[in-house]
């Protein structure tokens, strides 16, 4: 590759971030080198309504990227095509979307006379408008006009990637005794129920097994201040409400080489902040996680997990897609409406769970309702003096999750795009030449 590229990328949510995003530019700096002079890889976010306001830092935590703008300065971007920062941009690049609205790379690659790839993980637009399409599976390429085929190419699903990991021994939660992960979320909405939820969990986990290690991946969009807040009384009126765990934030010194949450009880559940977090997570026995992309990283990494939804209080949930969240936030009537449509949809469970979803069947059992922390102990418990269920559990996540690879294949077809615009423009000095 003789002349400098660059490799803008365009993203918005955590989730596409982890697990998208984060395999994407390590395997793009794995083929075409670390030379910065020779391949920039910038990172331009767009809003999202999943978004914790922390995507830019988590982006700017991959060391392969060399330029990230915010969602704030999205549309001005992509209406005029000027950076926050005045970013200057080779002749020679590719969009690469992963995450946000397709019609952004149309745009985009346009402007800048760039070639587009899409991943799409469910569905493929603007055919006529997009170079290379790399998508999860065959069943979008059944989908598709003959005359767009050929730029259809499977390549299988990013978030299995996650499973691609290197272990390391270098953490300092002893992982020989029982090391069970709790994932409360990273949003106010599931913080208020799942931090103290898991927590009350922990502790009737931790009266039958006293040895056992209890952890939280703390997401990187999360103060570990804020998190404590949730698991204190003061804060969330929930915990007295429901009589459920409270704790105190704990902050490390020789003794404790990482900081923790300690619940009245005398329960210690570590806090992990390392991101991503795929190492520690892979040795875990089990876990407690709320729905979103985190069952999808966990399903990757084969961990077995029970996810919880809690419906203890309705008008909490305000995150629905669509009309029903907008609904959820009006003015004056969104509470109601909160309350009404979380009903609504608690009375029609459906598979939620990446893993189940994948599966079109229950994998990893999904909880929703009013159940109360020992009720999921029991469970939990059932499972960890029944381990051949654990060990069922792992290997139909192992079936269903697809193999690794994705990653590898999509840079395939962004270094193709590259080649197709070298082509291009040999074509066009040749047509100018033969003009002159």
């Amino acid at each position: 590759m003789n002349q400098p590229i660059d490799i803008l990328i365009l993203s918005n949510g955590p989730g596409e971030l982890a697990t998208w995003v984060h395999p994407v530019v390590r395997e793009l700096r794995r083929q075409l080198g670390n030379d910065r002079d020779q391949v920039r890889i910038s990172v331009v976010l767009s809003p999202c309504a999943n978004a914790s306001g922390q995507e830019g830092a988590i982006a700017h935590s991959f060391a392969e990227i060399d330029r990230v703008q915010e969602a704030a300065q999205f549309f001005p971007f992509l209406l005029w095509g000027k950076t926050q920062d005045s970013w200057d941009w080779r002749p020679k690049g590719v969009v690469l979307f992963l995450g946000g609205d397709q019609f952004f790379p149309v745009v985009i690659g346009k402007r800048l006379g760039y070639r587009t790839v899409i991943y799409a993980e469910w569905e493929a637009r603007w055919h006529s408008l997009i170079d290379r399409f790399g998508v999860m599976n065959s069943t979008m390429c059944d989908r598709v006009d003959p005359k767009h085929a050929h730029k259809f190419t499977v390549v299988g699903d990013l978030m299995a990637e996650a499973g691609r990991i290197e272990h390391t021994n270098d953490q300092p939660i002893d992982t020989s005794n029982l090391l069970i992960g709790l994932l409360p979320g990273s949003k106010p909405m599931k913080l208020t129920l799942g931090v103290p939820l898991t927590l009350a969990i922990a502790d009737h986990l931790h009266q039958t097994y006293p040895a056992a290690q209890f952890v939280i991946p703390v997401a990187p969009s999360l103060e570990l201040q804020t998190l404590a807040s949730y698991a204190n009384p003061a804060h969330n009126p929930i915990i007295q409400k429901l009589g459920w765990a409270s704790a105190t934030l704990v902050t490390p010194d020789a003794a404790d080489p990482l900081p923790f949450l300690k619940t009245t009880s005398g329960t210690q559940v570590a806090l992990w902040s390392q991101f991503p977090s795929y190492d520690l997570l892979s040795r875990c026995d089990i876990c407690l996680t709320t729905i979103g992309a985190n069952t999808a990283e966990l399903g990757a990494l084969a961990v077995p997990m029970l996810v919880l939804m809690p419906m203890h209080q309705l008008d909490i949930m305000r995150a629905w897609d669509g009309l029903p969240g907008l609904l959820a936030n009006l003015p004056g009537i969104g509470t109601s409406m909160a309350t009404l449509i979380t009903w609504i949809v608690s009375l029609r469970p459906k598979l939620r769970a990446w893993p189940n979803i994948w599966a079109k069947r229950e994998i990893v059992p999904e909880w929703y309702g009013e159940f109360q922390p020992q009720e999921v102990a029991a469970k939990v418990a059932h499972y960890l003096e029944h381990p051949e269920t654990l060990e069922k559990m792992r290997s139909e996540l192992r079936a269903v999750r697809g193999q690794p690879g994705a990653a590898e294949k999509l840079v395939q077809l962004v270094r193709e795009a590259l080649e197709d615009r070298e082509e291009g423009s040999r074509e066009e000095g040749k047509g100018k030449r033969e003009k002159g």
